[in-house]
């Protein structure tokens, strides 16, 4: 019984970075479900792999305006749709 318990703590530990790489990919518009696998398959190097992705398009005013564009217009796109369905 110590030998399950003590194995399933590991694959709660070792899936910890799994499942936060795949977090932090869907909320930056990525594949969760691509990091997830990635991140059980190279935790480390995924992990820093979607950090300095993400650090990229932070630190790209190019990027950073584009994402906000795109924000801009999914919001007017959520705001003509509420429009039609009201009338």
């Amino acid at each position: 019984m110590l030998f399950v318990d003590m194995l399933f703590v590991m694959v709660v530990a070792i899936s910890f970075i799994p499942i936060l790489t795949g977090y932090c990919a869907h909320s930056r518009g990525r594949s969760f479900w691509l990091w997830f696998v990635l991140g059980w398959v190279l935790p480390l190097v995924s992990f820093f792999l979607l950090f300095a992705l993400i650090a990229r398009d932070e630190l790209t005013p190019a990027r950073r305006l584009l994402s906000e564009a795109k924000q801009i217009l999914r919001e007017a796109e959520q705001a003509a749709a509420r429009i039609r369905a009201g009338k």
